[in-house]
């Protein structure tokens, strides 16, 4: 199944591939702050439809994932980053996913304050 996924004032969208399964809800400072819930899927799977160019992103901490986010709208749609086994990842925030049930989503605590 494709999702579009967009940021608020739509300067941003991608395309996703893939069934969303279980979302992970993080507690680190950035996740929690923003009220992130993200579906991991492999980079390949993601599409960015609008130019790269228009895309603000944030690094923290250790520096590994790029938390993309919109310069207009601040909303932030996906981040991308590598799996534990070195794989490309995008993790994309189902909030942003047009027409999502977030009530028939399984979510998943993740302890990444302590990580």
């Amino acid at each position: 199944m494709i999702h579009r996924a967009s940021c608020h004032c739509g300067r941003i969208v991608l395309e996703v591939d893939g069934d969303i399964g279980a979302v992970i809800s993080c507690n680190c400072s950035i996740c929690q702050r923003r009220g992130h819930l993200l579906w991991f899927v492999p980079r390949s799977s993601a599409r960015l439809l609008t130019p790269e160019d228009d895309l603000s992103t944030y690094t923290f901490n250790k520096h590994v994932i790029k938390h993309h986010f919109c310069p207009s709208c601040g909303c932030a749609p996906f981040g991308e980053g590598v799996d534990p086994a070195g794989n490309a990842v995008a993790a994309i925030n189902v909030r942003c996913i047009e027409d999502i049930d977030l009530a028939s989503l399984k979510i998943h605590p993740h302890d990444g304050r302590s990580k």
